[in-house]
């Protein structure tokens, strides 16, 4: 049965009303929450908040890496220490690297470009920054519902947002509802923020009916790969942040490496390399694990054990592929916007910064009376900001390795380092991207194969082993949420003309081509789904849709 037809046949739904709906229970999400809370309380009126959450609680699905500026939280909460915020280990040290095949560089310390320091900044787990931030949005009183997801954006008769709709739960592989069949409630607002995190599924239609990306330079990602390791205390370093270039990567691919040392002889360390790469035999997972047996990064890791292993796309975050944020009736924060700041490899502090100016902006409406119209004053707010300045001094970062490796390196250097030395903070000109990333992929005639070495279980391991630890699970009879608009083009096209990049890109195993009966065919292993939306943004055809699975499945990160 059809969305539709279940509707008219177990209809209506329930519906809840608010002041403030939000999609997404990440760093964006609850600050917005937190910040229509404390403002509600400032002022001593009200203001009834929601936040959904697709992960079974708040930080199940959150990835990064992360390095947390903590500017962002410091205006949030300037208490933040004393509440307990888990930002508990200070960098203590900066190893930017040039890697070969066996070697590698240190950039000296007074060479280093200034989007690479990190003093004054902390080694965190985002996954456990974003549970203290679902806490304290709690302790608000603002409600919150894990493990239900937004699945359907709601419009008024004038076309504008008034709230979204939760997918149907017991829905089974055939379509038709089981014994477990509920249909989903509507939760309506006067402003609905989305926080959906990079390339949100329903962030994406916004910005397609609305046309907010007009004008705009298509958005650019990344996929990063992550593992979380525990290692013998004699080689932790806690707070030194390690960054690298060059191997495994070649000129023509945009990559590079971090590892980070937490507290509690913990490592986190990844792989981020840029989805517009051309070889379609290049596989993000293996490179992965490559990176992981060159010297400089085994010598952290040896004798150590894996803890966890997720995946998740990023965004390259330059204004000058930032949407319109606003639209009637709602806006968009954090990445489902596109402010992660790529050049220094953080994004929480924008998406935090970004939830607050735009809760800044529905509470003064929602206190005028305003309704479901433009939150004109949050885009305003963030071109006056120090966000926008930051976004604006590194606008150039990724473009400029679309010129190869060399010119980026180069060019990073003028701008990061030479520039702000001679007092000029801001570049004086600016890159355009013109193609989104799916459309560099090279037919696979035209590149050579790449032989990954097997993984020896110890320092490097295949893909399902690390689905496996990254707890991910999904109720197996409900419709596949990886969609295919032509179930032919995998093969007809993909397979015939990129040699199938699907089974490659992904980074736990969803897709494999098999031959059965003399005939290729597409499996898609739903169930193995980290979220990380790769797929949709990578698909050379666009063919492959990715729609919100039932609430509460998916990865469930722990000290990620």
């Amino acid at each position: 049965m059809t969305p539709a037809e279940l509707l008219a046949q177990y209809g209506p739904r329930e519906s809840m009303e608010y002041d403030v709906v939000i999609v997404g229970g990440g760093p964006a999400g609850l600050s917005t929450a937190i910040r229509l809370k404390q403002l509600a309380a400032e002022k001593g009126s009200e203001v009834n908040v929601v936040v959904l959450e697709k992960g079974s609680e708040p930080g199940a699905h959150i990835l990064s890496g992360a390095v947390m500026d903590p500017r962002a939280i410091q205006e949030l909460f300037p208490d933040w220490k004393e509440r307990g915020a888990p930002l508990n280990q200070p960098v203590t040290g900066d190893d930017v690297l040039f890697l070969s095949e066996t070697d590698s560089t240190r950039t000296p310390d007074w060479l280093v470009p200034r989007n690479f320091h990190n003093h004054g900044n902390y080694v965190i787990s985002l996954g456990a920054v974003t549970k203290w931030l679902g806490e304290q949005a709690e302790a608000l009183g603002v409600e919150i519902f894990p493990g239900f997801a937004a699945a359907e954006v709601l419009y008024d008769e004038q076309g504008r947002v008034k709230g979204i709709a939760t997918g149907n739960v017991g829905i089974g592989k055939d379509g038709e509802p089981t014994e477990n069949f509920q249909l989903g409630m509507e939760l309506l607002g006067k402003y609905t923020i989305f926080a959906e995190g990079a390339r949100g599924h329903l962030g994406k239609q916004l910005i397609a009916k609305y046309k907010l990306d007009a004008g705009k330079d298509p958005q650019s990602y990344a996929i990063g790969i992550k593992e979380l390791w525990e290692i013998p205390a004699e080689k932790a370093k806690p707070g030194l942040v390690v960054h690298t270039a060059g191997w495994p990567m070649t000129d023509s691919t945009f990559g590079g490496g971090f590892l980070y040392h937490l507290e509690g002889n913990k490592v986190t360390l990844g792989f981020v390399i840029g989805l517009d790469y051309q070889n379609p035999y290049l596989s993000p997972f293996e490179e992965m694990q490559r990176w992981k047996t060159h010297p400089a990064i085994r010598a952290h890791l040896e004798g150590g054990k894996r803890l966890g292993y997720g995946a998740r796309a990023i965004n390259n975050g330059t204004p000058q592929a930032l949407p319109k944020t606003v639209f009637p009736g709602g806006a968009l924060v954090g990445c489902d916007a596109g402010y992660l700041n790529a050049a220094r490899i953080k994004g929480s502090h924008a998406a935090i910064k970004s939830g607050m100016l735009a809760a800044e902006a529905a509470f003064d409406a929602v206190q005028a009376g305003r309704a479901q119209d433009e939150l004109s004053a949050y885009p305003s707010a963030f071109e006056a900001s120090w966000l926008a300045e930051e976004l604006h001094q590194t606008r150039n970062f990724k473009l400029w390795f679309k010129k190869g490796k060399l010119v980026g390196q180069m060019m990073t250097g003028i701008e990061q380092w030479l520039l702000p030395k001679l007092g000029v903070q801001t570049p004086p000109w600016t890159l355009h991207a013109t193609q989104p990333d799916n459309v560099y992929l090279r037919p696979a005639a035209e590149c050579p194969k790449i032989d990954y070495p097997k993984p020896d279980g110890k320092l490097t391991f295949d893909r399902l082993s690390s689905v496996f630890i990254s707890n991910t699970n999904h109720e197996e009879n409900q419709p596949a949420h990886l969609t295919l608009k032509d179930a032919t083009v995998p093969v007809r096209i993909n397979l015939a003309k990129y040699a199938g990049p699907e089974s490659r890109y992904c980074p736990a195993g969803v897709y494999e081509f098999v031959n059965k009966d003399g005939a290729d065919q597409l499996v898609i292993n739903a169930q193995n789904c980290v979220h990380c939306k790769t797929c949709d943004i990578k698909d050379p055809t666009q063919n492959i849709v990715w729609v919100t699975p039932e609430g509460g499945g998916g990865p469930n990160y722990a000290g990620m």
